[in-house]
């Protein structure tokens, strides 16, 4: 039963086979979109059509089009626009994709200014934009403040295929047999993959024949283009050529290749564009297989139509971006900035923000497959705090259930499961993660298998029969995560009761979901396989791991009967997946081009609204050299999600096991990712609130600094912290690029102040990566570290204090009990706001609705870019008496240390410096 995995297993010990998976030669919808020829019959407005309510809605037609399509029109509060194309009366209803937008979003009132037989003219609520729509051929333009943003179908690449009858019904393009029997028209079918799709092997059947849809955009005036996560490339996305685009499609691709544009584990369909006065973006809001060329060339400024004046023209960039997906409906939103952070916004406000994470999930985490039993765990627990190495969760990969049953023990490695989690974590306040895969093991006895059975909750073949394929139990069938009441019901399998063995400090991690199949199509599930409302795969297949994770969250959430915070890791995702916890980059290599390619892959990621994520420290695949293990120790000690992982067939590589020195920079790492943590919630909790990226590229932060747009070595942790992760062997300097000429930085451990623009040479050494503060901000810190995050609750705190130019700074606090939603619903928090301005230091409270209290206290400061020894320092609390406080000040390096303070978090304070 087991060989099946063994010898996928075997497969993966060398690189990806890239014949497992398609080109987008071989994809037919590619082949059929690529195949529109210049001067085709392009789409026109019917002008009687036009209807206006809220909306605009009109019909468009082609001379090939076999019926009007539907285009809709909206205006979305908060400077959205959406757009709408879809047939009028289908064969059958297309899929729509549900669950993503956090809800169906209100519009405001479009007007018309102007209509006639060559345009259609709409203000909108914001005067100073306009949509300004060609009748003939069909063209949109969006106009703010008398520029062309973008256009809509400007190349004329609008495709949609619509549902069409089966072959045998359409008599007329049949052609007949002797027999009088037909088959499937013969002109083009296999090149073109109408009606059936073949790869190798496996044939994909096409019920509903060819579906597919795309759009062009032009946008104007940029060239520099970012996100549509997965993918193992760079930060600044590329331009295309005819057989080298990026893929959204989710797939198990184990060792993928580092600079490459096929589909890896995840899709997030958001496209940003940025330039120095305007940041806009793209959503594609389709879950189907979907294709993305771009093209940036030099072009004459687009002005809007009827503009009198055309002497002032000019040479921009301008790219343009062409979307295509095998199904669904085109349901696009753009989203208009103009800043980064506004576009942030907008995306969450129509797919949801990060969740807020639990404190633990902050902390390290420890994960191998497979710790091979309870003594094992028990080993590596006890090495940590031997190590004087702090650690947060442990975690069991597939090995520890019962034959690949998830939801089950291995009942000789780990017999009392129980005990190990109280007697070994809990006592130590640490917590244990558990794998479970979306596959469930053909087996009669497994109650999983059997109660799924028997309710139909499997994803069924085009037959009609549970679909079963191979993974790691073997025969598997695979839960339907779309359907309401399979979600509903495997939640409920996370029950204290129903879960035996399982604790409260008992999470979860969603691997193997996109869906894996080891003997399938591109090692995933058949696009004719069946989901429930019999939709076929093809139209949900990029929504499959998230329907898992939400169910996963769900269930943890319910067990504590609605009060804690769950922690959920899935491999595969999609837009909205923020909402249920953390991704990962999957299953990279010990090699030092992956530790390179993992900045810009989480950047990425993170811009694409997924804040908690991380890549495996030291690699999956393969063994690390000691060098590369320490430089990925510091690097993911300075990322939102932190863990140690490795593949069964790597030697040990637990961090004390590199020889003392070794194991000293790691802990070293290690212990100042604790210290960071109260400035690391803080920022979670603006990505949960504001939709901030935690991460962030330096353009973010800079957005009118050019040379920041292509910086994919260094990077943002916030607005406060740059860090350059050190990515090359054996490295004695780095080049840093610091922005903006009236910015000031401050090496972040030693405190030298470093001002003006432009790269510094900075020398380094094994024992740590660059990192600066920007002068400006204030950080909190911890000043002292524990074995986890809940030894360190009572744990005072210091402020990091980096003076700008004008001598100021400013920061905050965010504080609660790290664990459950009383922050939400009973207002159990804390956020304190911090300014430094002409020698006074303040702690105010920055939302009065927060109720949270704590012994907890800052007991010290410490203030750079102080030019000046001062001769007293005076902490005035509210309501009590003026007290002097102790201060050191270091001349060499302008820091004045405020020690012994044991000011309380929670109230108002000043410091006077005189």
């Amino acid at each position: 039963m087991e060989s099946d995995s063994q010898e996928k297993i075997s497969v993966e010990d060398e690189a990806v086979d890239r014949s497992e998976f398609k080109t987008c030669k071989q994809i037919a919808f590619y082949r059929r979109q690529k195949s529109l020829c210049p001067g085709k019959p392009l789409y026109r407005v019917i002008l009687d059509t036009v209807e206006l309510t809220n909306t605009v809605k009109f019909q468009i037609t082609s001379g090939d089009c076999k019926a009007p399509l539907l285009v809709e029109i909206y205006e979305i509060e908060g400077n959205i626009f959406r757009l709408k194309i879809n047939e009028i009366t289908p064969l059958k209803p297309r899929y729509q994709v549900p669950d993503v937008l956090i809800k169906e979003p209100a519009s405001l009132r479009l007007t018309i200014s102007e209509k006639n037989a060559d345009e259609l003219v709409l203000v909108c609520a914001s005067e100073d934009q306009q949509l300004r729509i060609t009748v003939d051929p069909f063209e949109i333009q969006l106009i703010s403040n008398k520029e062309v943003v973008l256009s809509i179908n400007s190349n004329g690449l609008l495709y949609l295929e619509q549902l069409q009858p089966p072959p045998q019904i359409r008599e007329s393009t049949l052609q007949k047999k002797k027999d009088g029997s037909v088959d499937s028209p013969k002109e083009n079918q296999e090149d073109l993959g109408l009606w059936e799709e073949k790869f190798g092997s496996f044939l994909d059947i096409k019920a509903n024949g060819p579906s597919s849809i795309g759009l062009d955009f032009s946008l104007y005036g940029f060239e520099h283009i970012y996100g549509i996560p997965q993918h193992a490339e760079t930060l600044l996305l590329k331009n295309t050529s005819d057989d080298d685009v990026y893929r959204l499609y989710n797939l198990d691709v184990f060792g993928y290749q580092t600079h490459s544009k096929m589909g890896i584990y995840g899709s997030v369909p958001l496209l940003l564009a940025h330039k120095p006065d305007r940041t806009i973006g793209l959503f594609w809001l389709n879950s189907s297989e979907t294709l993305v060329e771009i093209g940036t060339k030099a072009a004459l400024e687009v002005l809007p139509s009827r503009t009198p004046d055309i002497s002032k023209q000019r040479i921009l960039p301008q790219t343009d971006v062409r979307w295509m997906s095998e199904s669904g409906i085109i349901d696009t939103f753009i989203l208009m900035g103009p800043s980064p952070f506004h576009t942030f916004k907008q995306y969450a406000q129509l797919t949801g923000t990060q969740a807020l994470p639990p404190l633990f999930s902050l902390g390290y985490h420890q994960c191998r497959w497979n710790y091979e039993d309870e003594k094992d765990v028990e080993m590596v627990d006890t090495s940590f705090d031997v190590s004087n190495i702090p650690y947060d969760v442990i975690w069991l990969d597939i090995e520890h259930t019962d034959g690949k049953r998830y939801f089950t023990w291995d009942k000789k490695k780990f017999g009392n499961p129980e005990r190990m989690q109280k007697q070994i974590l809990m006592k130590k306040k640490r917590k244990l993660v558990v794998i479970l895969d979306p596959h469930i093991k053909v087996d009669p006895l497994y109650t999983i298998y059997s109660q799924a059975k028997e309710r139909g909750y499997f994803v069924k073949d085009r037959k009609g029969d549970d679909f079963e394929g191979i993974c790691w139990p073997g025969p598997s069938c695979y839960l339907d995560f779309t359907n309401p009441e399979v979600r509903n019901w495997y939640a409920d399998q996370f029950a204290f009761k129903t879960y035996k063995g399982s604790s409260e400090i008992l999470f979860a991690w969603n691997d193997m979901n996109e869906p894996s199949v080891f003997k399938g199509v591109e090692l995933t599930m058949q696009k004719d396989a069946i989901h429930h409302g019999k939709w076929e795969h093809r139209e949900v297949h990029n929504l499959y791991g998230f329907y898992q994770q939400m169910a996963t969250a769900e269930g943890l959430i319910r067990r504590s009967g609605g009060l804690e915070r769950p922690f959920v890791l899935t491999r595969s995702f999609f837009a909205g997946s923020q909402k249920y916890g953390a991704v990962w980059t999957g299953d990279n290599k010990a090699e030092w081009d992956y530790l390179k390619i993992s900045i810009p892959m989480l950047l990425t990621i993170s811009i694409a609204g997924i804040s908690f994520c991380g890549a495996d420290v030291g690699g999956f695949v393969g063994d690390p050299e000691p060098e590369l293990l320490v430089r990925w120790y510091q690097a993911g000690a300075f990322q939102p999600f932190f863990r140690g992982h490795a593949n069964m067939h790597t030697k040990r590589r637990e961090p004390w096991l590199f020889g003392e020195e070794n194991t000293r920079i790691i802990r070293e790492a290690i212990k100042e990712r604790y210290t960071l943590l109260p400035y690391l919630y803080s920022l979670f909790y603006r990505a949960h609130t504001a939709a901030e990226p935690v991460m962030r590229p330096m353009w973010v932060e800079f957005p009118k600094c050019l040379e920041t747009f292509g910086i994919e070595d260094e990077y943002m942790l916030g607005n406060a912290l740059l860090v350059y992760p050190v990515t090359e062997p054996k490295v004695t300097t780095v080049n840093v690029f610091l922005p903006d000429s009236h910015e000031i930085w401050y090496e972040f451990r030693k405190f030298r102040c470093l001002k003006g623009q432009g790269l510094l040479k900075i020398p380094v050494t094994l024992n740590s990566i660059p990192v600066f503060q920007r002068g400006g901000t204030i950080i909190p810190l911890k000043t002292s570290v524990g074995k986890s995050t809940e030894w360190m609750a009572d744990v005072p705190y210091e402020l990091r204090v980096a003076l700008d130019c004008k001598a100021s700074a400013t920061g905050e606090l965010y504080l609660d009990d790290g664990h459950s939603f009383q922050y939400l619903h009973e207002k159990q928090f804390l956020l304190r706001k911090f300014i430094f301005h002409e020698n006074i230091f303040s702690s105010r409270c920055a939302d009065e609705n927060g109720q949270f209290r704590t012994k907890c206290v800052i007991e010290q400061i410490l203030i750079l870019g102080m030019k000046k020894q001062p001769s007293s320092v005076t902490a005035s609390i509210h309501d009590g008496e003026d007290k002097a406080v102790t201060f050191t000040y270091d001349a060499k390096n302008s820091v004045l240390t405020l020690q012994q303070l044991s000011l309380n978090v929670g109230i108002d304070w000043v410091l006077h410096i005189k």
